[in-house]
């Protein structure tokens, strides 16, 4: 039955290390190739060895594979792990076996992205996502200073599902650059004039690409792009400077990685607000560890529906009134 399980679970692009039958705990991240994904499951890996926990971990195909990442969940449960760390890809739609975990005895704790309801889960270990939109979208206004009255914003946006972790740093970047924000959980329904449209990117460089193409043919005149990631920050810039607008339009964004961190050195992305993905993974495996000894469960940072890992902005171009640290300093601890 457990052969089966594994081989079900490679069938459907997941990726999982160790013995099987040892298992004690799980990480499902949305993807193996994002190094925010890659950075996370290296915390996970060193946290569990070093407190000798057998690890198991998965991946989806791309950012958005439900599928894959129901039939990690089911073969955790067939394996007996006392806890799964889960980034989901859709935070409604893996509510379901989410429940089926917990209720068949395992901690599960959500890593970056919330579930909806945050309860879904035993626990959230997560950026204040609106917050790290909300530091960008301040930066962007300060910034561009009278210009941002008549500014042409290009949004490249994550996905169709719109999960929490996205609308959550679109909507916090709204807030910071003074956009009237409509309903809270939902990307699109605004009516300021500065928006020149929304696109989604699948989180990568080749969907941020397509993305920043289909909104120049809207507008070429865009002067800010708003990003989900770095990875989709890349993406944008390649676009822009296909067509000679690199120089035209600021890109901000929000992961915090040694890449990203490295193009705002090189003028690349104007500022990121930093997350730290290795803290996340690690913080989880200590609290997956304290409930199997006692059944420990973790508590939320006060006044908050998660544990809050923190965020910093990044840029070289720093505003009064916005704490910030340059490139330099962040290279020194992307992503720790």
């Amino acid at each position: 039955m457990k052969k089966t399980a594994i081989l079900g679970a490679t069938a459907l692009g997941l990726m999982a290390t160790g013995a099987f039958a040892e298992t004690s705990a799980c990480l499902i991240t949305k993807t193996d190739t994002n190094p925010f994904f890659v950075k996370m499951k290296e915390g996970a890996v060193a946290k569990a060895n070093e407190l000798g926990i057998k690890l198991n971990t998965y991946a989806g195909k791309i950012d958005g594979d439900v599928e894959s990442q129901v039939a990690a969940v089911e073969s955790c449960m067939a394996a007996g792990a006392k806890g799964i760390l889960i980034t989901p890809s859709d935070s409604r739609a893996l509510a379901p076996v989410v429940e089926k975990a917990r209720a068949a005895g395992a901690l599960v704790i959500a890593l970056d992205t919330p579930f909806e309801p945050a309860d879904t889960a035993d626990a959230t270990f997560a950026t204040d996502n609106f917050k790290a939109g909300e530091l960008i979208g301040e930066w962007a206004k300060a910034r561009m200073g009278d210009k941002a009255a008549d500014a042409k914003i290009a949004f490249l946006d994550l996905n169709a599902s719109q999960v929490s972790v996205d609308y959550l740093r679109d909507q916090g970047f709204m807030k910071g650059f003074g956009i009237d924000v409509k309903d809270a959980k939902k990307i699109g329904d605004e009516d300021d004039p500065r928006i020149v449209g929304h696109d989604v990117t699948n989180g990568n460089e080749e969907g941020g690409r397509n993305a920043m193409e289909n909104l120049l043919q809207k507008d070429p005149g865009v002067d800010l792009v708003y990003t989900i990631n770095e990875p989709a920050a890349a993406g944008a810039y390649e676009a822009l400077k296909a067509v000679g607008l690199e120089n035209q339009a600021t890109i901000v964004s929000i992961d915090g990685g040694c890449p990203g961190v490295q193009n705002v050195k090189e003028g690349i992305i104007g500022a990121t607000s930093m997350q730290f993905p290795l803290l996340m993974a690690s913080k989880g495996v200590e609290a997956i560890a304290a409930f199997a000894k006692d059944g420990t469960k973790p508590q939320n940072s006060e006044g908050l529906d998660f544990y809050n890992t923190g965020v910093t902005l990044i840029t070289d171009h720093p505003v009064d009134g916005i704490d910030s640290i340059s490139s330099d300093e962040g290279l020194k601890q992307c992503w720790g």
